[in-house]
């Protein structure tokens, strides 16, 4: 029979959670408690399924959201997320109908970019991602970093108060907000997730276990840094503990704050291990440790990945950090933000609008992708193949234009 692909209706929302558990190979019972919480936070309209005999046997689903490029513009765009098809139905080619349609659709909504977390690497590309921003992830040893326990003490006549969930949630929207101005790569956290993420709104069938949560304040009192972070309970056999720290979540808005709270969580009692959590690649973590070698890196991977839809507004959204005269030409198999362009930067501002001229540089959609947010360098990946150069010196003046100095960092799941 016909697989049709299309948004799915109310009474298919618990086989949709099915086919999604399926996919990501979790235990296939979807009890009418999940049903009826996962509900309360999606947007029928916003999610899709590929039908078999009625049976889903694929998933898509996309949100609103904003992410933060270079010079701290916050851009609007499609979050694609849970995204799967059932083993029973791969290489019928359901994935790329449901992604055209999904694209389709944030095109239409005048969105400028859509992004994603992938989970493998080799299928995002052939629709036009390309990854945008990596994450390292430290493991901490902790007797080896050389803190002691004065450092813990913030310096500066700051302070460090343990809290509630419910603090996090009054303290938290804010502190991320002022982060997330000046920090490019970081993605809008909504009320849910600030509720999911402190208990208040736990996901069956994931048992809830609360964690510790710190607040950093500044000597004048005002807020400037949160951790959240868990611990397990172990001991050796000669009594002595091995506990470790898991950061789930670790925001700062000053230098100072991150210090404070990084030495903080390396000074708890008991704990001999921290696991930092993902960070952004150039994360000051290590050089924060009076011995840097303590922090072993354990993960280092690509993480969020970007698709531009809009080139002439994606490419004026953000800032440059040198001035370029740039043509390019950007390949787009979908036909959404292909064309020639030509981009024009100067004072760290840009304008860019179609043109006619000789390209400078052609490259594909998925390589504008990785170079958005000043993450990929535009001189690599000419020496990979994956950018072409039509005028000599092209390939060097967009690096350094493309290029930031600090790497782009998102630190969340979606």
């Amino acid at each position: 029979m016909t697989v049709d692909t299309r948004p799915i209706t109310e009474s298919e929302f618990p086989g949709w959670l099915r086919a999604l558990a399926t996919g990501f190979l979790r235990p296939p019972l979807i009890t009418d408690e999940e049903a009826e919480s996962r509900r309360a936070h999606m947007d029928l309209a916003r999610m899709s399924g590929a039908f078999d005999d009625g049976r889903c046997v694929a998933t898509y689903r996309t949100f609103d959201q904003r992410i933060t490029v270079p010079g701290g513009a916050r851009v609007a765009a499609t979050a694609v997320t849970q995204v799967t098809v059932s083993p029973t139905h791969r290489r019928r080619g359901l994935l790329s109908r449901l992604m055209a349609e999904g694209l389709a659709g944030a095109k239409e909504r005048g969105d400028a970019l859509a992004t994603l977390i992938a989970a493998e690497y080799p299928i995002y590309g052939r629709y036009g991602f390309g990854p945008a921003a990596s994450i390292t992830e430290w493991t901490v040893d902790v007797p080896r970093t050389g803190l002691d326990g004065r450092r813990a003490l913030p310096e500066g006549g700051g302070r460090i108060d343990l809290v509630e969930g419910g603090d996090v949630r009054k303290t938290g929207p804010a502190l991320h907000e002022r982060l997330a101005a000046r920090r490019h790569g970081m993605v809008s956290r909504d009320e849910h997730w600030w509720n999911a993420n402190t208990g208040a709104e736990p996901t069956p069938p994931h048992p809830w276990t609360e964690p510790f949560h710190a607040v950093y304040r500044s000597a004048g009192g005002e807020p400037e840094g949160l951790v959240t972070y868990a611990a397990d309970d172990r001991w050796g056999d000669a009594k002595q503990p091995l506990n470790t720290a898991t950061v789930r979540d670790l925001i700062a808005v000053t230098p100072e704050a991150e210090r404070a709270l990084w030495h903080f969580v390396c000074s708890v009692d008991w704990v001999t291990t921290v696991r930092s959590g993902y960070r952004a690649a150039d994360d000051l973590l290590p050089d924060l440790l009076p011995d840097p070698r303590a922090a072993r890196v354990r993960t280092a991977a690509d993480f969020l990945w970007v698709r531009v839809l809009d080139t002439v507004r994606a490419l004026e959204a953000r800032t440059y950090e040198a001035p370029a005269s740039l043509v390019l030409e950007v390949v787009d198999a979908a036909g959404f933000a292909g064309g020639r362009f030509r981009l024009a930067t100067e004072g760290g501002q840009a304008s860019c609008a179609p043109t006619t001229a000789a390209p400078d540089l052609t490259l594909d959609v998925r390589e504008l992708g990785a170079l958005y947010l000043g993450d990929a360098s535009a001189v690599r990946l000419s020496a990979l193949g994956l950018l072409t150069e039509h005028r000599q010196g092209a390939v060097a003046e967009a690096d350094t234009a493309f290029r930031t100095a600090r790497r782009p960092w998102c630190p969340d799941v979606f």
